[in-house]
C-alpha cells in the first residue's frame, strides 16, 4: 500500500445512519444525531470541530430518518463547509457506510471518520498532522477509560496499534477507540461495497494481519459517548459549565441569543417567573416560560415548552412547545415525547 495519498487531510465522513435504541423515546422522530446538546443539534458540533481543524467538505452517511438532515445543513454554505448526503437503504455497518459515503467525496486525500455519538475535546488537528507525518494507513483516536469492557480496547506499541480488541469482558488495556478515524482512500476503495461490514471486527483486524500501518493518536482530554439519555444530559451540562470544550458551543454563545443565569444556558426570550430556580447545567430553551416556584433541575427545556408553577423536574427532557401544569413533579421523565 502506498502512504502518500495526499498532502493534507480535507475530508470528513460523518457516521450519523443509528437508530438511537438507548435513546428512546427521543429518538421516536428525531435521529440520535439531530438531537441537541447545549441547544445545538449533535451533529453540527461535530461539523464545527471538522471545519476548524481545516475539513473542507464533509459527506454525512445517513439511514435513519435521512430526510431530517438535509432541510437543516443544506449543502453547508450557512456552516462555511461543503456538505453531501449519502443515504444507506439498508444499514450496512461502519465499513459498509465509509465505503458507501466515500463515493460523494472530491477530494482524493486520506479522510477523517467521524462516528456520530462521541463529544470529544481531542485535538483533530494534531491526530491529522501525526497521521500524514507517520505515512499510516489508518490512524485511530485513542482516549483511556476507567473500564473499557463495554468498549474496543487497543494494544500499542509505541505509537502502532498491534491489536484491536471489541468489547470483552477481561479486555488487555484501559486505551480505547474513541471513534475518529482517519482512512487513507485505498484502504476505504478496499472494503467490499454494497454489503454490511465492521471496521471494528473485520477492516482493523484484517489491516494488522497483513502489517498495514495502523497508528493511535492518545488524547485523554474530555470523552463522551451520548449514546443514552443520562449521558445527552450530562454533555448538555458538561459544555455550559465548561467541562467540555465545542466550537459550535462557543459560536452560539457569542452570538449573544443564550446567556449563562446560575450556571444554567438561558435563551435571552425565555421567561423566569421571580422565584423559580434553575440550577447550574440546565437549559432553557428559546421562549421557554418557568412558572414561579418552579425547580428546575439537571434537565432540557425545549423551544416553547410552557412550565407552570411549583413544577418540580430533575434530569427531565420536556420537548420544544409541551405544556407543563402546575404542581408537575418529575425525575428522569420524558415529557411530550411519547
Amino acid at each position: 500500500m502506498s502512504n502518500q495519498s495526499s498532502p493534507s487531510v480535507t475530508s470528513a465522513i460523518l457516521l450519523v445512519g443509528g437508530f438511537g435504541t438507548r435513546l428512546a423515546p427521543l429518538t421516536a422522530h428525531t435521529p440520535k444525531p439531530m438531537l441537541h446538546v447545549a441547544g445545538i443539534p449533535f451533529t453540527e458540533h461535530q461539523i464545527a470541530k471538522a471545519r476548524a481543524a481545516g475539513i473542507t467538505e464533509i459527506v454525512l452517511a445517513t439511514s435513519y430518518l435521512a430526510e431530517v438532515f438535509e432541510p437543516y445543513f443544506g449543502d453547508g454554505s450557512r456552516f462555511g463547509i461543503k456538505i453531501s448526503y449519502a443515504v444507506e437503504e439498508v444499514a450496512l455497518g461502519t465499513g459498509g457506510a465509509i465505503r458507501n459515503a466515500a463515493a460523494c467525496l472530491e477530494g482524493s486525500g486520506p479522510v477523517v471518520i467521524f462516528n456520530g455519538d462521541v463529544l470529544s475535546s481531542h485535538d483533530l488537528s494534531a491526530q491529522m498532522s501525526q497521521h500524514l507525518a507517520l505515512g499510516a494507513n489508518v490512524s485511530l483516536y485513542l482516549t483511556e477509560v476507567p473500564d473499557a469492557r463495554a468498549f474496543g480496547a487497543v494494544e500499542l506499541e509505541s505509537n502502532r496499534i498491534t491489536t484491536f480488541n471489541e468489547k470483552m469482558e477481561n479486555p488487555p488495556t484501559n486505551i480505547i477507540n474513541a471513534g475518529c478515524y482517519i482512512f487513507n482512500r485505498e484502504v476505504i476503495d478496499e472494503i467490499p461495497a454494497g454489503r454490511v461490514v465492521s471496521v471494528e471486527r473485520e477492516t482493523f483486524p484484517g489491516l494488522l494481519e497483513r502489517g498495514a500501518k495502523v497508528v493511535g493518536y492518545v488524547d485523554r482530554s474530555y470523552w463522551l459517548d451520548i449514546g443514552t439519555p443520562a449521558a445527552l444530559l450530562k454533555a448538555t451540562r458538561d459544555l455550559i459549565t465548561g467541562t467540555a470544550q465545542s466550537v459550535a458551543y462557543d459560536q452560539l454563545i457569542a452570538q449573544g441569543d443564550f446567556r449563562i443565569v446560575g450556571g444554567a444556558l438561558v435563551a435571552r426570550d425565555a421567561v423566569i417567573t421571580d422565584g423559580a430556580q434553575i440550577d447550574a447545567g440546565s437549559f432553557v430553551g428559546r421562549l421557554v416560560k418557568v412558572g414561579s416556584g418552579s425547580e428546575i433541575s439537571g434537565s432540557v427545556l425545549g423551544d416553547g415548552a410552557l412550565v407552570g408553577a411549583g413544577v418540580k423536574l430533575a434530569q427531565t427532557f420536556v420537548a420544544a412547545g409541551e405544556k407543563v401544569d402546575d404542581g408537575v413533579i418529575a425525575e428522569s421523565a420524558f415529557l411530550g415525547f411519547l
